[in-house]
């Protein structure tokens, strides 16, 4: 008998482990995308969306109210993920807000390197064209930001849930929320770098062929 188990523990239970997680891939390896065709940033010389993975945020003209949501997003987000080569923060703000983005900008910069953070000064007419062509259920308050961040792939599609648990199709993340940020928002992000990992793996197998 102690032989037996023992050839279980050894043997049997690391291929079903293996095959558990292997399942896990296959079937959440991928998340959803929920808008193709995102409106690109035209309208920016400094930042684009596509060839990167974006964290997309609207800030509004009251920016100081929302400089808390910025703190929440780099410390749980951006420090954990700004390592990678193809990752950037974009947050669309109008114009007129430069004085107060430059004193935000100062703060980050004592907390990590801010050099993926890239805040995109335009007009309301491109901020709610922008807003528009994601095609979520949020609404853009009248100040033209809301709290809530958005992940835009390479491939200029936004990326979340579609059976999430609480809220049946997520497009966002609350960035009012610890608890979102570190329970969802942090497990999309993986996924979506993963993709673009595993992918650039097989493509260089494929080369090498």
């Amino acid at each position: 008998m102690k032989k037996t188990f023992v050839l279980i523990v050894l043997f049997i239970l690391p291929i079903v482990a293996y095959l558990f997680f292997a399942s896990g891939v296959n079937n959440f390896g991928k998340l959803p995308e929920l808008t193709q065709n995102v409106n690109e940033l035209d309208f920016s010389k400094e930042a684009k969306f596509k060839d990167k993975i974006t964290v997309l945020g609207f800030l509004g003209s009251n920016v100081e109210s929302r400089k808390g949501n910025a703190f929440n997003l780099n410390q749980k987000i951006y420090k954990r993920f700004n390592e990678f080569t193809d990752f950037q923060f974009v947050m669309v703000v109008p114009f007129g807000t430069e004085d107060v983005i430059v004193e935000i900008e100062k703060e980050l910069a004592t907390l990590s390197e801010i050099d993926k953070w890239y805040f995109v000064y335009t007009n309301p007419e491109n901020i709610k064209a922008l807003y528009s062509s994601l095609n979520t259920d949020i609404q853009l308050d009248d100040l033209l930001g809301t709290p809530y961040v958005f992940i835009i792939d390479k491939d200029l599609n936004l990326r979340g849930r579609n059976e999430d648990e609480e809220e049946g199709t997520k497009y966002g993340f609350n960035s009012n929320s610890v608890a979102d940020l570190n329970n969802k928002m942090v497990d999309d992000v993986k996924i979506v770098l993963a993709e673009y990992r595993l992918a650039l793996k097989k493509n260089n197998a494929d080369r090498t062929k």
